[in-house]
């Protein structure tokens, strides 16, 4: 009896253990380069419809945000604040990506063998909202829920973790 209550006791213990990062490794056509990607991964706040992915190549780790309506416009001076939960400083950043009206932006920050201090804040900080600024200054806020702060930072965590493996030495 004791065993099988002991094994319960530790049963989280092993679930936990298995709980790996499900990354998409694929191979550009063109470059020829290997990319680790958590694909596009829904987040619905307010009825704001976005899908996060986190990329990472030998060079670039790259943050997509799509907004999937497509109702959303972004040029290159749009940006993106991110506000942490229980911290007073944001991060603040621009978009990466080309202007479109699309619904989709991007920041970047490059992949390297030590972790820059901004992406190290993404990993071991919850994100606690988005404060998207767009053309003619309009605003998009989002506030993520409990699990979807934990499921980004485990997208972050996942991506920069498996992404060192593909910088050349």
């Amino acid at each position: 009896m004791k065993n099988i209550l002991a094994f319960v006791f530790l049963l989280p213990f092993f679930a936990s253990a298995q709980d790996t990062c499900a990354l998409k490794k694929t191979t550009d056509p063109f470059t020829h380069q290997t990319k680790i990607s958590t694909g596009f991964l829904p987040f619905v706040n307010n009825g704001v419809q976005l899908s996060i992915s986190v990329d990472a190549t030998a060079s670039d780790i790259d943050f997509f945000l799509w907004f999937t309506d497509g109702s959303k416009c972004f040029d290159e001076q749009s940006g993106i604040q991110i506000v942490f939960e229980g911290d007073r400083m944001k991060s603040n950043y621009r978009n990466s990506g080309s202007m479109n009206c699309e619904g989709a932006f991007h920041f970047t920050f490059k992949n390297t063998a030590s972790t820059n201090s901004n992406l190290q804040r993404l990993i071991d900080k919850k994100v606690n909202a988005f404060h998207i600024t767009g053309p003619n200054k309009t605003i998009t806020d989002l506030a993520f829920s409990a699990e979807q702060k934990l499921q980004l930072q485990k997208m972050v965590s996942c991506v920069v973790q498996q992404g060192k493996s593909l910088i050349k030495q």
